[in-house]
């Protein structure tokens, strides 16, 4: 109902409030030690939503979801997960609700970030590396390519397909869907009014973007105000995505399934094709192929800039952003940071005094072996080749000529 729902705001139910009281509200805090190191006349603050219990934005909707579906008497979910922070979150919003919950770990991350599924366990959740041996799907895949890295988009078939193979069980989403990015704005609507207090409100908005929802959260109340026509400033928003899966800056805009597999409807969205198979880069998180409906249409119309960064870049940004503030930004993250210190030193050379709002979307505390390789200069900048894009799409077209 949420997903189609055509009213202007849905209330937050009380059962959902009391358990957002365990984090929320998250701080706002202004990097002023960012700014001193970037000599900017720039303002830029960063929304933390790494004090949630798993550590991510992540939590904002896996506790309404679990929480509907509690309330519909469902007894288990499923779910994938890439680099374990969605997972983590809907198997803490299990065990608040008495869910069971069973989640599929993009294998690559499963094997370079075994501590996010230890989080999983600890919150009583079955964790499963996908692809896998329990779905067809995931058999599938073994058997044309036994050592697949695996991608979000295998994950999700699997996870459906156990769903639909089990008894009072719901599938259950983390990015890309309406209701999702409705949950998020939570950080938005958060982040206006702590600017409201300081009287202050963005030039820029910046997000990361694997699925969109993190962006979406934070974005969407400050893009209300542009579309209303009256907004206190020209407001930019930069939505960051990494070169490795690159879905609004070089996808195109197609009716495309969100799953490998073929088990989703159509969605109208920016794609890189769901036979994409990503390159094992640390920040999971954004190795999806397809961008959420909604942001892709703002893509689309020019009202959201896409911009796309290596890891190896992001990830110098996150250092230098550590060094600063002492906080050290999740591998997601670190594209966001990597704009804002664009954007933040582009003022430096301008002269600009704008303010610029980013979404630090969870922390890095158990993601040391993505920084241990940067450090040690093992880790690599990877594009992803424009001819794997126009072959995944153009199988997409030869399969839905409509597309």
């Amino acid at each position: 109902m949420q997903e189609v729902s055509e009213k202007r705001t849905i209330p937050i139910p009380e059962e959902v409030r009391e358990a957002y009281r365990l984090w929320r509200p998250t701080p706002l805090v202004r990097a002023r030690r960012l700014e001193k190191a970037l000599k900017t006349p720039a303002r830029i603050y960063y929304k933390y939503e790494g004090v949630s219990p798993t550590g991510s934005h992540k939590p904002n909707t896996a506790v309404p979801q679990a929480y509907y579906n509690m309330r519909q008497g469902i007894e288990r979910l499923t779910t994938e997960t890439g680099a374990g922070q969605w997972g983590s979150a809907l198997s803490f919003a299990g065990s608040l609700f008495d869910l069971d919950v069973e989640v599929y770990m993009v294998r690559v991350s499963y094997e370079q970030k075994p501590y996010r599924k230890v989080m999983m366990r600890l919150f009583g959740a079955e964790v499963v590396p996908s692809p896998s041996t329990q779905t067809a799907v995931g058999r599938r895949v073994l058997e044309e390519d036994p050592d697949t890295p695996g991608s979000l988009g295998i994950a999700i078939s699997e996870a459906i397909e156990r769903c639909l193979s089990q008894e009072n069980t719901r599938y259950s989403l983390g990015s890309l869907l309406n209701h999702v990015l409705m949950h998020q704005t939570v950080t938005g609507q958060e982040a206006a009014e702590q600017l409201r207090m300081v009287d202050d409100y963005p030039d820029t908005v910046i997000g990361c973007v694997g699925g969109g929802s993190n962006f979406s959260g934070l974005a969407y109340p400050f893009l209300r105000d542009r579309l209303r026509g009256a907004p206190p400033k020209e407001t930019r928003f930069i939505a960051v995505e990494s070169t490795a899966c690159p879905s609004i800056s070089r996808g195109e805009y197609l009716y495309d399934h969100g799953d490998t597999g073929r088990m989703t409807p159509l969605i109208k969205m920016f794609t890189v094709g769901h036979e994409f198979i990503p390159e094992p880069i640390h920040a999971g998180g954004l190795r999806y192929h397809g961008m959420a409906p909604s942001l892709s249409a703002l893509v689309r119309d020019r009202l959201v800039e896409p911009r796309a960064y290596d890891q190896v870049e992001s990830l110098s940004a996150a250092v230098m952003f550590a060094r600063a503030e002492g906080l050290i930004p999740a591998p997601e993250t670190a594209h966001a940071v990597k704009a804002a210190v664009d954007e933040a030193t582009r003022c430096r050379e301008t002269g600009e005094e704008r303010t610029i709002l980013m979404l630090m979307s969870g922390h890095g505390l158990l993601d040391m072996a993505a920084y241990e390789a940067l450090l040690e200069g093992r880790l690599t900048p990877f594009q992803l080749p424009q001819k794997t894009i126009d072959e995944n799409l153009g199988r997409l077209k030869q399969l839905y000529p409509f597309a």
